[in-house]
């Protein structure tokens, strides 16, 4: 376990899968979910390299078949400590012959947390070492403790989003599938109000950048916890009928396959193509406060 801090925020991350594990302020309070069994036994892992599912877990490249799990094997390998700080950390993974068995394709990714006063950095960087285009995806998976909210009460809670515009979804499913059929957000001026209902149909994605800001808010009203993103799409989540105390806020870039949807893997909506030698890198942000 890996652990940065500085005056006002410490965090801990994890080898496994490059997870963050905790945020704490200076008085020891805790942001980050605790993978708390019951409900969902992560805090924060990382999609890569692809985001939700392919259909029926199969997916192909230059028509042979492979196989992956929902969000990805990134999530449960381990990553090397490349190069660490007080108050920075950057993890590694690259291809393996176990890789290349479900992900037929040469990469480095490297994730970096940095702090800067009560704001933590995640910056994702993904480099093609192989000698053709590569195609992937990549996202965020945080989940946070609703403030002011206990275990066994009734969930309740709001975001503040970056945006009073109506706001449309891609419509989704209990199951974790979707279609690419637009439908109206539930959210009031830009405020999502959190509830078990709102998560009915599994998660909420929200898709074409409409907005890069998600606050989540305490009973007054003031901003505990607040994730900045440029990426195409964010998509909200907590488990439908468990009244969870957290909400996933995740930045993506992707999405998984939609219903019935079939194709070559390159060719699936949301994708990244990065060419021999060429790299992508993306980051979001967390203040705490």
């Amino acid at each position: 376990m890996v652990e940065l801090s500085n005056e006002q925020i410490s965090i801990k991350v994890s080898e496994m899968g490059a997870e963050l594990q905790s945020i704490k302020d200076a008085n020891g309070k805790e942001y980050l979910w605790q993978a708390d069994p019951d409900y969902w036994p992560r805090h924060s892992p990382l999609l890569f390299p692809i985001v939700c599912s392919v259909n029926d877990d199969t997916y192909t490249v230059d028509g042979r078949e492979y196989h992956l799990p929902r969000h990805g094997f990134a999530r449960d390998t381990e990553f090397a400590v490349v190069s660490q700080s007080e108050e920075k950390v950057t993890l590694a993974l690259h291809d393996t012959e176990e890789t290349l068995k479900v992900y037929p394709y040469h990469f480095n990714l490297a994730v970096t947390y940095r702090l800067e006063g009560n704001r933590i950095h995640v910056i994702w960087h993904v480099e093609n070492t192989d000698t053709r285009e590569i195609h992937f995806q990549i996202g965020g998976h945080p989940a946070f403790n609703i403030p002011d909210m206990e275990k066994g009460e009734k969930m309740h809670g709001s975001i503040m989003l970056d945006t009073a515009a109506p706001l449309i979804g891609l419509k989704s499913h209990i199951d974790g599938s979707h279609e690419m059929v637009e439908e109206p957000v539930e959210a009031e001026m830009g405020v999502i109000e959190l509830s078990d209902a709102f998560f009915r149909n599994d998660s909420v994605k929200i898709h074409n950048s409409q907005t890069h800001r998600a606050a989540l808010l305490n009973s007054e009203g003031d901003p505990v916890v607040t994730v900045d993103y440029k990426c195409p799409v964010i998509a909200f989540w907590s488990p439908y009928k468990k009244n969870a105390p957290f909400v996933c806020i995740e930045p993506w870039y992707g999405l998984g396959d939609p219903r019935g949807w079939q194709g070559e893997f390159k060719d699936k909506p949301m994708m990244n193509h990065l060419l021999p030698g060429s790299s992508f890198m993306s980051k979001y942000e967390i203040t705490i406060g």
